[in-house]
């Protein structure tokens, strides 16, 4: 599980598409800073930001080789991110059920005279 301000992070990273789709690039293997440029229609400059604010939220890391900069997913976070949506499906599919029960109860006692 996630600590509350490291989940602020994460979602709040996660809430932009770039961002996402630089995660998911990298979760397919380490990428390079540059290479991931290129993808989108902004500069180098723009992508690192964006590859530090996953980075400020543990999703990523960055790791210098010669000239490079490599971008690592940080599977653990992303692993973290994903029990605490478990756990928020779960609270609404209980509160959902309970509806459902609440339902069928007023339907078994009929209309009120």
């Amino acid at each position: 599980m996630l600590p509350n301000d490291q989940a602020n992070r994460v979602f709040h990273a996660l809430a932009d598409a770039t961002r996402r789709d630089i995660l998911v690039r990298a979760l397919e293997g380490p990428r390079n800073v540059s290479a991931l440029a290129r993808r989108y229609p902004m500069s180098v400059a723009a992508v690192q930001k964006h590859v530090a604010v996953l980075e400020a939220a543990g999703l990523v890391s960055k790791q210098r080789r010669g000239r490079e900069q490599l971008v690592h997913p940080n599977v653990d976070t992303v692993r973290g991110a994903y029990r605490l949506l478990e756990q928020l499906e779960a609270v609404w599919l209980g509160r959902i059920d309970r509806i459902g029960e609440l339902l069928a109860a007023d339907h078994d006692t009929g209309p009120t005279p």
